[in-house]
């Protein structure tokens, strides 16, 4: 009886992401990793009503071909994206963890795992550190706790930074000397910042950069040239992290406006070089009741005519990559 109940309480973990050359596995076999920026997933009320709201959810997800959820530790900026708020942050200015938010990660990522979905989880975030959020050297203290936290969920990789650098190698070296199998990356910078410190893409596990936006020209073209050229450098997979998208243009948003097909080509492209992609969007970049953004908060798959057309490409993967 004591065994029995000793495995009702642990976690269900059977998935393992790992590597093999420049492709993700689950479990040993070929993972086709599709995702979705969902920064707000942890302070989320909607999705974190119930597990079997959240599995729902995650379900949808995977009948629009997204099996993977980027998801921020911090979201606590100022920027009055959906959801955030001052304590909307795993940390404490010393490091240490709030144990609330703590638990709802720690239900994600099972709920994840038992839905065969993959988490790429960010630890810190630039937008908070340019919004005055700013952890120094607790940071160290602050990658220790979650990478214990999430010790029992293989299916989670750790981002360091969006869009950031600071002492990105310490903090590898932290998450490592936690969970020596983690695997570990990094988005050194805003678009088109494809490096790293010196020996910084040597080292991380999988490179996930934010490949050149609208202003570099055409995207389609320029990004997936810039990942097959650190696939071929570097020889480990590469994630288009936050590819060109629609959205406000305080935010990154294209100037001129884009169109659904844009993404696809440039996904089509991406994919066609033996790249990855985590869909980006603006289903959060504004505040509960603008029409951008989705009543629940949640990045719904069908809750925006421009949006869907991609899911919809997303859903038929394996008929359009050969």
């Amino acid at each position: 009886m004591r065994f029995a109940l000793l495995l009702l309480a642990s976690p269900l973990v059977a998935g393992e992401l790992g590597i093999s050359g420049t492709k993700f596995t689950l479990d040993g076999k070929p993972f086709p990793l599709n995702g979705v920026s969902f920064f707000n997933a942890i302070y989320n009320a909607e999705f974190n009503r119930s597990s079997e709201v959240r599995r729902e959810w995650l379900r949808k997800f995977h009948r629009y071909g997204v099996n993977t959820l980027r998801v921020w530790a911090q979201w606590d900026n100022k920027r009055g994206f959906v959801d955030t708020c001052p304590t909307c942050s795993l940390y404490n200015s010393d490091g240490s963890l709030r144990a609330e938010h703590v638990e709802k990660l720690k239900a994600i990522c099972a709920d994840a795992d038992r839905e065969g979905t993959a988490i790429e989880l960010v630890l810190f975030s630039q937008e908070s550190w340019h919004d005055g959020i700013k952890l120094g050297a607790a940071a160290d203290r602050g990658a220790a706790e979650v990478t214990r936290a999430v010790m029992p969920y293989r299916n989670v990789a750790i981002q360091i930074w969006n869009e950031f650098d600071e002492r990105a190698m310490d903090l590898v070296k932290v998450v490592r000397s936690v969970d020596p199998k983690r695997l570990v990356s990094n988005s050194p910078g805003v678009s088109g910042v494809l490096f790293g410190a010196k020996g910084e893409n040597e080292a991380l596990d999988y490179l996930s950069p934010h490949t050149s936006r609208q202003g570099a020209g055409i995207t389609w073209e320029i990004a997936p040239a810039e990942i097959a050229m650190l696939l071929k450098r570097f020889n480990k997979p590469v994630i288009d992290d936050e590819p060109a998208r629609n959205g406000t243009a305080q935010f990154g948003g294209p100037k001129n406006g884009s169109e659904p097909f844009d993404h696809i080509v440039q996904i089509s492209r991406v994919w066609a070089v033996g790249g990855y992609v985590i869909y980006h969007h603006d289903m959060f970049q504004m505040g509960k009741g603008h029409s951008t953004v989705p009543p629940s908060g949640i990045p719904d798959p069908e809750f925006s005519p421009y949006h869907r057309v991609v899911f919809e490409f997303l859903k038929h993967r394996d008929r359009y990559l050969r």
